[in-house]
């Protein structure tokens, strides 16, 4: 059940500028504006953005408090202190643990890792972690992807004796904690160039600063890239500059010399060695690295990304693979609830915004069902659940409107809240709730417009299926990594129809293949895929015409390789204005 969308083409890039770097780099018009628009319009531009070099990285001292950090872990190793690292059990918060883990232990026998417990401890630094830090014996703490507001936690921890170097890439409030250091490039007074790492980037940038100040090769650091990878597509940062650079050596190093931990993923997900594309991060990977803080402990995935043989490493993997076959039939299922809810009237809220709150419902899936009731409702959406005695859980928005600023309006509510303008969490007690919902949607009824509402999907071009060349594909796949602020381009072709051999597929014959023919040149015949889609099968199957919106992709199956394109909507001919 997804909302219809509306599709939109993009504005046209300067003309005279496309048909310049057309001519310039010999490329087809149609790619030449995809480069434009991506700010690349010279035939040097076009270079860098299509060969990434490691020599484009920003020198790590840039950041304010680098050298702060650096040295305070610097004196740590030499003086034979425990080190800490501490972060959070999503996939960026384990990967971070598991690159800066393993780059501190070429140096020291001293380092431990933490992850706090997702529902005993909840999101962030915990007093339950520093005093674990207390008790073992621990005198510095690196956090990662989390530590921008824990301001009385880090006085905590220097009040039991403990120093604490923050890397972040949350937003900080007006007053940064205490830190010996505080990473975060969006401070406002870190004038580094690129803002937009993932927690587990900063945490790299701090390794390669470690690196650079004390004579250890670059080349040491590349290996641990393929954690870093998964950490940028799995936490949705934007793939330009920096972190584009990054992703593109990650996934080499991720299709060529995985870790024992990410390889055990890669053979649980069926997919095939030295073809993994971002895409298999965020949709297999990433979810089940993030299923082991869901289900059972963050933990498990560090132990998983951490080891060195591929025997532990696949009996981890195993657990972990299990987790979210367990996470999969749970989510399915309180999705189904809710939808039942909100269809019933039995939720929160549902004129503006979609809220809803059941208090048995696992804490560790509520995210993913917000995101799932988005899908079906389009609208900001809310899920709720108990957990320690508090209503806890975690939201979600649509294009445009600013959920982190409605949630923030709500604070007087909230015990705690943190998150982004697209996804956040929080966390209230239960005689708030009802004021919080009517809050809410009161906010949402005054914020979003009616267009809001209306799913949209960005086109790039029209395309003919002609136009579909060997060349042009071969061009487009190196725009790739692929990624929010360089996505893969969306196209339309008007007034096609299935050759004869489409077919359900799927379990429960929820999705379609179909072979595609353009009306007005029937000899380009071209394989797709439609997920989620079957409820155009009849009218396909027909015979009957239809626009296709579309990103072409390569497909590989049992050693082959094919183009295919991945469907993103359809549109009968009947409904087309």
């Amino acid at each position: 059940m997804t909302k219809e969308c509306k599709w939109i083409l993009k504005e046209q890039a300067d003309p005279a500028k496309v048909d310049r770097l057309s001519a310039e780099v010999g490329i087809d018009r149609v790619l030449a504006e995809l480069l434009v628009r991506r700010g690349v319009e010279t035939f040097d531009q076009a270079r860098a953005f299509f060969r990434p070099s490691l020599d484009d990285l920003h020198d790590p001292f840039l950041m304010t408090g680098m050298h702060e950090a650096v040295e305070r872990l610097h004196k740590a190793i030499t003086g034979k202190e425990k080190i800490l690292v501490y972060g959070d059990y999503d996939v960026d918060g384990t990967t971070a643990v598991a690159l800066v883990y393993s780059f501190i232990q070429r140096f020291t026998k001293n380092a431990g890792f933490y992850i706090p417990d997702r529902y005993d401890e909840g999101y962030g630094v915990s007093y339950k972690g520093i005093d674990h830090a207390a008790e073992g014996g621990y005198t510095l703490i690196i956090t990662l992807d989390c530590g921008i507001k824990a301001i009385e936690k880090v006085e905590y921890a220097r009040e039991k004796g403990i120093d604490v170097i923050i890397c972040d890439h949350h937003l900080p409030e007006d007053t940064l904690p205490a830190a010996v250091a505080v990473l975060d490039p969006k401070r406002e007074d870190c004038n580094y160039p690129f803002d937009d790492l993932s927690g587990c980037g900063v945490g790299f940038k701090l390794v390669q600063g470690y690196s650079q100040q004390y004579g250890i090769p670059f080349e040491t650091l590349v290996p641990l890239l393929d954690l870093l990878v998964v950490s940028i597509a799995s936490d949705l940062v934007t793939m330009v500059g920096e972190n584009r650079v990054l992703a593109h050596f990650g996934l080499k190093v991720l299709n060529e010399h995985p870790c024992e931990g990410l390889l055990a993923m890669i053979n649980l997900s069926n997919l095939e060695p030295g073809h993994i594309t971002i895409d298999d991060i965020v949709f297999k990977i990433g979810p089940r690295i993030n299923a082991a803080g869901r289900m059972e402990s963050g933990r498990l995935a560090v132990e998983l990304l951490k080891a060195t043989d591929a025997r532990s490493a696949m009996q981890i993997g195993e657990k972990i693979n299990d987790n979210n076959n367990e996470r999969k039939n749970i989510d399915r299922e309180i999705t189904l609830e809710a939808i039942e809810m909100v269809q019933g009237g039995k939720c929160l809220a549902s004129e503006n915004a979609t809220i809803v709150y059941n208090p048995k419902w696992n804490k560790g899936v509520v995210g993913i069902v917000a995101s799932r009731l988005v899908e079906a409702f389009y609208k900001p959406t809310v899920v709720l659940t108990k957990s320690n005695g508090f209503v806890t859980g975690s939201a979600r928005s649509v294009a445009g409107f600013d959920l982190y600023e409605a949630i923030e309006s709500c604070a007087d509510l909230l015990e705690n809240f943190g998150g982004h303008v697209y996804a956040a969490g929080l966390t209230l007690k239960e005689e708030n709730l009802a004021e919080f919902a009517r809050r809410m949607d009161e906010f949402v009824s005054g914020k979003v417009t009616s267009d809001m509402l209306v799913p949209i999907v960005d086109v790039d071009a029209r395309l003919d299926f002609a136009q579909i060349t060997p060349k042009f594909f071969r061009i487009l796949k190196q725009f790739q990594p692929f990624g929010p602020g360089n996505s893969n381009p969306l196209f339309i072709t008007e007034n096609v129809y299935d050759a004869g051999s489409g077919r359900k597929v799927g379990a429960g014959g929820v999705h379609m293949k179909l072979d595609l023919i353009q009306e007005s040149q029937p000899y380009h015949q071209i394989a797709a895929i439609a997920f989620n889609m079957a409820e155009s099968y009849d009218y396909i199957k027909e015979g009957n015409p239809f626009d296709v919106c579309y990103a072409i992709v390569e497909n590989y199956y049992r050693g082959s390789s094919t183009l295919q394109l991945r469907v993103r909507d359809i549109k009968e001919r009947e409904e087309i204005i």
